[in-house]
């Protein structure tokens, strides 16, 4: 008899949980969400095909494992990362959650995103899809794999990316 499939309430709560520990800038119990054998990509803003390609052949914006995650959020949470320091004001709007069926356990999961980010008088937006793969764990999940491909053009008007999507 095999375990029930977890509901679509669970998966959104993790999402929006997620979400949560980014805006208030809690990035090392969010680096925590992530199985050790993880994975977290930012695709290139024109790569062929974001979903497919290979951080190893490919330009990636972003592309870490667990020790890298882990660093980057470290790093960020210190007054010497001066492009976030003091933090920006951030807000993760998760949305249209698609909950595909399971590939080996765990659960492709994908979601469209809208991220606000306020430093000092400017605002400026990030949207795009993310992409999950999502490993059961207890009563949670943990991240295997995230991957954002951003819906914009340039990154011109946000000048960079220093804050995680």
């Amino acid at each position: 008899m095999s375990a029930p499939a977890p509901s679509r309430a669970a998966i959104e709560e993790f999402l929006y949980h997620e979400a949560e520990l980014l805006d208030q800038w809690k990035l090392p119990e969010w680096s925590e969400l992530f199985t050790d054998d993880a994975r977290y990509d930012i695709a290139s803003l024109d790569a062929a095909d974001p979903l497919t390609a290979d951080p190893a052949t490919t330009l990636f914006v972003l592309s870490d494992d667990k020790p890298r995650i882990m660093a980057r959020a470290k790093r960020l949470m210190k007054k010497t990362a001066h492009a976030e320091y003091p933090h920006s004001k951030t807000r993760h709007i998760t949305s249209n959650v698609r909950i595909g069926p399971a590939a080996g356990g765990d659960l492709p999961v994908r979601a469209n995103f809208v991220v606000y980010r306020t430093k000092g008088d400017r605002t400026v937006h990030y949207m795009g899809e993310a992409h999950y793969l999502l490993a059961p764990e207890g009563e949670g999940f943990r991240i295997r794999r995230k991957r954002c491909n951003l819906d914009l053009n340039t990154l011109a008007e946000q000048g960079r990316l220093t804050i995680i999507l």
